[in-house]
Order: C-alpha cells, then sequence, then structure tokens
C-alpha cells in the first residue's frame, strides 16, 4: 500500500501534499496496472468522478488533465 494516496476531500497526496495524484503515485499506478491499461485508465476515470463531485470549483478541463492526462 502506497503513503502516495488522496487525502479527501481536498484530494492531495498523503505522502508529499502534492495534488493527487502526486508523480510518485504515477509511477506506482503506471507499474500496479503494466499489464492491464484499460483498467488502469478506468480506475483513474472512476476518480475522476469522485474527485469532481468534492472539487467543484476545479473546472472540468483541469480534472480532466490532472486523472487522466498522464495516461497517454
Amino acid at each position: 500500500m502506497s503513503t502516495h494516496g488522496p487525502v479527501l476531500p481536498i484530494w492531495s497526496c498523503g505522502g508529499c501534499g502534492a495534488p493527487w495524484p502526486c508523480a510518485i503515485r504515477r509511477r506506482e499506478l503506471r507499474a500496479e496496472f503494466e499489464d492491464a491499461p484499460v483498467s488502469l485508465a478506468l480506475y483513474m476515470g472512476a476518480q475522476l468522478v469522485r474527485a469532481s463531485a468534492d472539487l467543484i470549483w476545479v473546472p472540468a478541463g483541469t480534472l480532466h488533465r490532472r486523472f487522466l492526462g498522464w495516461l497517454r
């Protein structure tokens, strides 16, 4: 289990304080889902939906880049 999990409802990283998912957690997630990139995209899409309910002041495009933009 990573210490770089999200601190809700502000969606900051519990390990380093950066916006979640931080760079470390992104690397961990890529390794964890190495053989399942579609599953990673689905997981991050679900996190985007959860975060959008909490972070109503953040523009949708910003959240999309934060949660899904790094998957390319």
